[in-house]
């Protein structure tokens, strides 16, 4: 089945084995700009799981024999794909998720590149061949497939959560099945086709999307022939996954919560400072595990940078992600609307003082407008929880250690921010800053060609660069004499 969406037929049914699939049940995708339903899509069962994990499992050795040059080609046809159906792409992304045009725009881009940089990568995965210093003995190291694998992606960037795992793990030999959110599948279904279209062979990619998603992946996990679990999402379903996967050591990569600190010194360039706390706090309305959650600013400079940044973003206009002149969109669904709103106002409740937005405006949507509180007391749940909205809590610091003991005070640890004119002071505290990836007078670090991952309750392993396809391979190693 097809649903005629922004004037193109878009699939909503599952793809399994190259082949659209129904499902005996269907859940409606919203548009949260208004709350109306724009798709009835397929709800998967642990059964369709199973007949995913069939195809991949069947296509997987060929796949894995084919030629790197050959991975490589239909990754780059794929990547060249994404940029002609780049408009196409974004305006389904801003009508599932909600997310300003703008912003879509940008993630078909960087989704794309994953495909570029791994179908780069697809031919340089080599192995090594040295000799044991004691035993003389030759050490031969072959990089193989380590074979079926899962791919759960959240809703929040569809098509880049999408890419960064089927990427790799297609350059590296191996078939996938994707589970996509249920908020956000016609992008994953979208790719689906374009990657048919690229030459992937039927069943080397699968996806199933399900309502059901504890129990799709569960039954995946069960099974002996899913090797791999690739999940993006919150730390708190990350640590079942993991829990479940324990049980037949399967292997797995984690990008997982963040709650990112923004480090404002003295001697930074406010300007530069409010543009990049713009972008870290402002992509994707705030909704980003890589947003920035805590902003921490000298003393010296507080009063001045509060003042410029709420001015910013109280400039930005709200609304429908489709208009040309929006730069706020709505928040994913209601829920998550209600818990960034009972945040705020558990925050002001304590005391916190709102200098810009503050209050759900009325109407149609899922809407919430751009804040920023001061006053902020240090165990307010703004502070320690992830925020996942357009919310800026701000606090004020007198000393280089105070703000790193305020921004290393939290159990997460993906990526960091600080913003200083002197570059040994930024070395220096982004050595000691416990996050995985560090923005240096920088308001965004997502790069594909960039090791992208977390530390502590984050994350394990790495998405994007010469790390990721690693996760999608196993060292053999093999001993010989000669």
């Amino acid at each position: 089945m097809t649903a005629r969406i922004d004037g193109a037929a878009v699939p909503t049914d599952m793809f399994i084995g190259g082949q659209w699939v129904p499902a005996d049940d269907r859940m409606p995708v919203l548009d949260p700009a208004t709350g109306s339903v724009v798709a009835e899509v397929a709800s998967g069962t642990a059964a369709d799981m199973i007949r995913a994990v069939d195809a991949a499992a069947a296509t997987g050795p060929g796949w894995a024999e084919t030629v790197p040059r050959r991975r490589a080609e239909i990754l780059r046809r794929a990547y060249e794909l994404m940029v002609e159906q780049a408009e196409r792409l974004a305006r389904l992304i801003v009508i599932e998720n909600g997310k300003t045009l703008a912003d879509a725009r940008g993630e078909v881009a960087y989704a794309a590149e994953f495909f570029r940089w791994y179908a780069e990568e697809a031919v340089r995965l080599d192995g090594t061949i040295g000799r044991g210093p004691s035993s003389g003995n030759r050490i031969l190291v072959m990089p193989q497939p380590i074979g079926v694998s899962l791919l759960v992606t959240p809703w929040n960037f569809p098509a880049a959560m999408a890419t960064r795992k089927i990427g790799p793990a297609l350059a590296a030999g191996c078939s996938v099945v994707l589970k996509p959110a249920s908020d956000t599948p016609l992008t994953a279904l979208a790719l689906a086709e374009l990657l048919r279209s690229a030459g992937v062979p039927d069943g080397v990619v699968n996806v199933v999307p399900s309502r059901r998603a504890s129990v799709v992946t569960s039954a995946a996990l069960a099974d002996p022939r899913v090797r791999k679990l690739s999940f993006t999402g919150s730390t708190e379903v990350g640590r079942l996954l993991l829990r479940e996967a324990a049980a037949r050591i399967v292997n797995c990569s984690m990008e997982l919560g963040g709650n990112a600190p923004f480090l404002v010194f003295d001697d930074a360039d406010l300007d530069a400072a409010v543009e990049g706390a713009l972008m870290a706090k402002m992509r994707n309305g705030g909704q980003a595990c890589t947003a920035a959650n805590r902003f921490y600013v000298h003393r010296a400079v507080a009063e001045e940078f509060v003042a410029r940044f709420s001015a910013a973003l109280g400039a930005l206009t709200m609304g429908p992600g489709l208009q040309p002149d929006v730069r706020l969109g709505p928040l994913i669904n209601a829920s998550a609307r209600d818990k960034v709103g009972e945040l705020v106002e558990a925050t002001v409740g304590a005391g916190a003082k709102v200098r810009a937005g503050g209050r759900r405006p009325d109407g149609d949507g899922f809407f919430y407008p751009a804040t920023v509180l001061t006053e902020v007391p240090d165990d307010a749940p703004v502070l320690t929880e992830e925020i996942f909205g357009p919310v800026a809590p701000v606090v004020a610091f007198d000393t280089e250690q105070e703000a790193l003991a305020l921004a290393n005070g939290t159990e997460y640890g993906l990526v960091s921010y600080l913003f200083t004119g002197d570059l040994a002071r930024g070395l220096r505290v982004a050595e000691q800053l416990e996050s995985g990836m560090v923005g240096l007078n920088q308001g965004l670090v997502s790069e594909p060609a960039a090791p992208f991952g977390g530390v502590k309750q984050s994350g394990l392993g790495r998405e994007g660069g010469h790390d990721g396809i690693a996760e999608f391979v196993e060292p053999k190693y093999v001993a010989a004499a000669w």
